[in-house]
């Protein structure tokens, strides 16, 4: 079974500065909301999926990793402290412990599941409970980069109308960009984590078709041809995640949106490229 993108998790060290800038780039954003566990976020929420902007809020009620255990908080505290970007793909779930038992018939490396609550706000300023549960998978070779699949418990409390309409035309996020200086080295891990049959390799490329999108794993070279006349970060000694891609209903309405709002931005045929270092530290591209 393929899987489907049901979020980016997107770290940020100011969060308020994150939402201005993003709300520069024509999406609406949802309210800040406060995690249990040290966390904070903001929210972009698409037609099926969305973006989290994440940042650190409450240091001291971030509890540390254990055997078997996985700290989200932890996780993003520590990529925070070398940078800024995508640091994790989330995969839609209906049932997050039968994909944990998944992922451990398939030999990857998983911890126990993660059930939480939170307060939700609502356009109508209401406050609601939101419910999720969690099951994560990590790579050694993979150090700034983790995936886990999401279960929400209340999804009529999380999908508004009123946050999924964007003044960009954003409809959905439909592809994931990662640098790896050896991306065939990763077919299996990708082939266990969604299926074998999704994984394409070709010269300097390895890509994971997913459920309405593709993952996309690029050497150097081909990153620099993927996001062409856009200037990269350093090429990092492990795999990250180097951008992801909107897709908007009117590209032209996009581009003199951003136009207007004062966005730094470079076009390449039909996709709009917004560069790492004026997003955060992740490239977004508008197709």
């Amino acid at each position: 079974m393929k899987r489907a993108i049901d979020h980016l998790v997107l770290d940020v060290r100011d969060l308020e500065a994150a939402r201005a800038a993003y709300a520069r780039l024509g999406f609406t954003l949802t309210p800040r909301a406060q995690h249990p566990f040290g966390t904070a976020n903001s929210l972009v929420q698409l037609q099926g999926n969305f973006l989290e902007l994440l940042a650190v809020a409450d240091p001291a009620a971030i509890r540390p990793a254990a055997p078997g255990h996985f700290s989200f908080a932890e996780f993003n505290r520590a990529f925070l402290a070398k940078r800024e970007g995508m640091s994790m793909l989330v995969f839609a779930s209906k049932d997050a412990r039968g994909d944990r038992s998944e992922f451990l018939e398939r030999g990857l490396q998983t911890y126990e599941p993660f059930d939480f609550e939170r307060k939700a706000k609502l356009p109508d300023g209401s406050e609601v409970t939101v419910g999720f549960s969690l099951a994560f998978v990590t790579e050694p070779r993979m150090p700034d980069a983790a995936f886990f699949v999401c279960q929400q418990h209340a999804p009529q409390h999380f999908w508004k109308p009123d946050y999924q309409r964007h003044p960009n035309g954003a409809r959905a996020v439909v592809a994931v960009t990662m640098l790896a200086s050896d991306p065939a080295g990763y077919a299996e891990f990708f082939g266990r984590l969604v299926e074998q049959g999704a994984v394409t390799k070709s010269e300097g490329a390895l890509e994971v078709a997913l459920e309405g999108g593709t993952l996309s794993v690029l050497d150097a070279t081909r990153l620099g041809q993927r996001f062409p006349g856009v200037r990269l970060r350093d090429v990092l000694r492990k795999p990250y995640f180097a951008g992801y891609t909107v897709e908007v209903a009117d590209l032209a309405a996009t581009e003199a949106l951003l136009q207007r709002n004062g966005v730094v931005f470079t076009r390449s045929g039909g996709r709009l490229h917004v560069a790492a270092e004026h997003a955060f530290g992740t490239v977004i591209e508008f197709r």
